[in-house]
């Protein structure tokens, strides 16, 4: 037995596995295809006979303020655009800035605004912290100013300091409120012209995810989880939740996604609401997304060792077979990341075989599998390219094909980062706030 022998055999069972993993993977997205199909036919007959709901549309507001909850943590580059935007497009509601004690440039930076409907809280503890325990400080505000004005807020809306909103985000949360604890608004990414390939992939996630895959999860019958921006929490299911300090969990990294579904599980409803205001523009919450393979790796590595492994630890599996379905989906990304990894690897080693013989190897896979998962692939691709055109062009479009192996990249690097942050966690008791730098626009902050 030689080197090749050796290397042949292992090219072959990491093809092996990788053929499996992508087959089982592309079944369970095409099944995600198929239902938000069905949703689609049955609302383009819904319509035929029913005007399409706009901002206009909506039912008349009840009487009511909202709360905006902003926690911020080393954000004195971006937390002043973003307010001044905010402000100028919000009506009448409060809005609540969590700052630290030991970051005193981002406290200037909110307290520079002469706005009385600002409201800075100071956490108990020195940042970084977690975003969870930023946010329960500014519960712990709100409350008290209830008490004191006595009178109570409608909902509680979630924002980052990145965050680019919609001027009619208040008016959907008014007219939807009193129907659901919890009403998500998709989340649109950005151009970024200087980093096409690591900011892009973001574009290409999120058209899918938020125009595609919410909905077939809010068809089947699942939990929505909170994207953490651009959503509302009625408030009095918030605080049926809450303990003493909070209803957000401060020993989550995505504690976000994980009130939701807790929401849901106290039975709450949720909605995943896509509409369009008076001039036909998707109501969305937009924001630059990390532009380093770096900072996404950092990211992503925080939501897959708070979805995939801590959420695995804390929520375990519940409910009917749809929401075990959705968990089970929301947690493969680390399984997915070894897939990649064993496909890449068994591509080398055949170049390498082949390179090394001058002959083309063959790895000994059965006929249908490589067909099936050559089939499944493309259709992916496709499908994911064709949302990324409905939401940013044909010219993004295109680009989303290429950026599949960026995308690839950037899972295999988190996962493994998420690997750490999961030990790590689990070493010292207690996870932080491993945050990215954030952009604000230009073109809104001038």
């Amino acid at each position: 037995m030689n080197l090749g022998y050796f290397v042949e055999a292992a090219a072959r069972e990491l093809a092996l596995f990788a053929a499996a993993g992508f087959l089982v993977g592309g079944i369970d997205e095409l099944l995600i295809d198929l239902t938000w199909t069905i949703r689609a036919v049955r609302r383009m007959f819904v319509f035929r006979t029913r005007e399409r709901a706009t901002v206009d549309t909506l039912p008349p507001a009840a009487p009511g303020r909202f709360a905006v909850f902003i926690p911020a943590w080393d954000e004195s580059a971006v937390i002043g655009a973003m307010l001044r935007h905010l402000l100028a497009s919000f009506g009448d509601c409060a809005v609540y800035v969590a700052v630290y004690p030991n970051d005193p440039a981002t406290r200037a930076a909110v307290a520079a605004f002469d706005e009385p409907r600002l409201r800075i809280a100071i956490t108990e503890r020195p940042g970084p912290t977690t975003k969870a325990d930023a946010l329960n400080t500014l519960w712990r505000a709100m409350v008290a100013d209830e008490a004191r004005e006595g009178a109570r807020y409608r909902g509680v809306v979630l924002h980052d300091a990145e965050d680019v909103v919609h001027p009619d985000e208040l008016r959907v949360f008014a007219g939807l409120i009193d129907r659901f604890a919890l009403i998500q608004l998709p989340v649109l990414p950005l151009v970024d012209r200087t980093s096409r390939w690591i900011a892009g992939t973001y574009l290409d996630e999120f058209a899918e995810h938020h125009g595609k895959t919410l909905l077939a999860r809010e068809e089947t019958g699942a939990a929505v989880p909170s994207a953490g921006v651009g959503c509302v929490f009625e408030r009095e299911a918030l605080g049926r939740i809450a303990g003493d300090q909070g209803p957000f969990d401060a020993a989550s990294l995505t504690e976000d996604y994980e009130l939701g579904l807790r929401l849901r599980a106290a039975g709450g409803r949720a909605a995943f609401v896509r509409i369009e205001d008076a001039n036909g523009r998707l109501i969305a919450t937009q924001e630059h997304f990390p532009a380093s393979y770096d900072a996404a790796v950092r990211q992503r590595a925080r939501w897959i060792a708070g979805i995939a492994l801590h959420g695995w630890d804390r929520l375990r599996w519940s409910g009917g077979m749809a929401e075990r379905w959705m968990r089970a989906r929301d947690r493969r990304s680390l399984i997915a990341a070894f897939v990649l990894l064993a496909g890449y690897l068994a591509l080398i080693l055949w170049i390498g075989l082949v390179v090394a013989t001058g002959e083309i190897a063959t790895l000994g896979l059965p006929g249908w599998l490589t067909t099936a998962v050559t089939v499944l692939m493309l259709w992916r691709i496709g499908v994911r390219a064709a949302f990324v055109t409905a939401a940013h062009g044909w010219r993004q479009g295109l680009l989303s094909i290429l950026r599949v192996l960026v995308a690839n990249a950037i899972t295999i690097g988190a996962s493994w980062r998420a690997i750490l942050i999961y030990l790590r966690a689990r070493r010292s008791g207690g996870v932080v706030w491993d945050k990215t730098a954030h952009v604000f626009p230009e073109s809104v902050a001038r």
